[in-house]
């Protein structure tokens, strides 16, 4: 029996499946491995820990392995590949394939087949491939000048339309959730965490503001609407680009802001559909650790692929 690892390296969560040819033996999680977010040390510990938990379920030693595939943020660069590469030999022997986070992604949404994919975590980006092979993305350029839609964004957007809010003399019920959420006890340590380098974490404020906005919070409301737009805009420069002659494309969505924000969800597929009304959109939100399995699964030699 052969046994394969996919790992997911997520800018907030670290996930990794371990299973033979057709099964999955078992599953772990840990926090962060974005290196340019958390650096090599907190990635490492990780990825380690995913694989290791992932391994122990399913009571296996990390060294049998055969073939592993992670995908992670910019890990079709060569230089995020060798160190994400590093990171894991230190713990299996065998195999090892970095690949671009959307990769796997596509990959568990649609195997070798056309589609786009968009993944809306704490980045995002639009990826997809056409029947010729041919592939395309847009966004995922990084939180400082793009990674439209996620949950990065939808934080910062929220602090920022806020404080405008508190500059017209509104007090927010959601600020205080804010204050709590970054544990700070004032505005004014806000403002300081919010423009410190690096800031604060934005993304953490993403389920304070899905839960605002379930209790009818305008704010929340109205950035949350103004993210599945722009994730409906990425997947449609995708579209635009691979497909301009078909109308049944089909199209996928993954991470957390599509998992856990309703509103986020309905809005992107509403506005796409605008556009491309007769898109196969499915609902379900897919698992990219799943892609990287497949990926591990199959019989391939290293080398990376992929670039994101």
């Amino acid at each position: 029996m052969s046994l394969f690892a996919g790992i997911d390296g997520g800018g907030s969560t670290t996930r990794c499946v371990v299973g033979d040819e057709v099964s999955i033996l078992g599953r772990g999680e840990a926090g962060p491995s974005n290196i340019v977010r958390v650096g090599e040390r907190d990635a490492h510990d990780a990825i380690t820990s995913a694989v290791k938990l992932a391994c122990s379920e399913a009571k296996i030693e990390p060294s049998k392995l055969q073939r592993s595939c992670i995908g992670v943020a910019g890990g079709g660069r060569s230089e995020t590949a060798r160190q994400v590469r590093q990171i894991l030999s230190t713990i299996v022997t065998g195999e090892i394939e970095v690949v671009g986070d959307m990769v796997i992604a596509l990959e568990a949404a649609f195997g070798a087949g056309p589609g786009v994919i968009v993944v809306a975590g704490t980045g995002s980006i639009a990826y997809g491939r056409n029947g010729a092979g041919e592939t395309a993305r847009a966004g995922g350029w990084g939180f400082a000048i793009s990674d439209e839609g996620s949950a990065h964004w939808i934080g910062r957007a929220v602090v920022s339309q806020a404080m405008r809010a508190n500059d017209e003399g509104q007090k927010l019920e959601l600020m205080k959730e804010v204050l709590k959420a970054w544990r700070l006890d004032t505005w004014e340590q806000m403002i300081m965490a919010a423009n410190a380098s690096p800031p604060a974490d934005f993304a953490q404020l993403f389920p304070i503001i899905v839960a605002a906005a379930d209790h009818h919070d305008s704010i929340a409301h109205d950035v949350l609407t103004r993210a599945g737009r722009e994730l409906a805009r990425l997947a449609g420069t995708v579209i635009a680009r691979l497909f301009p002659n078909e109308v049944d494309v089909r199209v996928a969505i993954a991470g957390g802001v599509f998992g856990n924000a309703p509103l986020v969800r309905h809005v992107f597929y509403n506005q796409l559909r605008l556009s491309y009304p007769k898109i196969l959109a499915s609902e379900t939100v897919v698992e990219p650790v799943l892609g990287a399995l497949k990926i591990a699964r199959k019989a391939t030699k290293g080398g990376t692929i992929g670039a994101h």
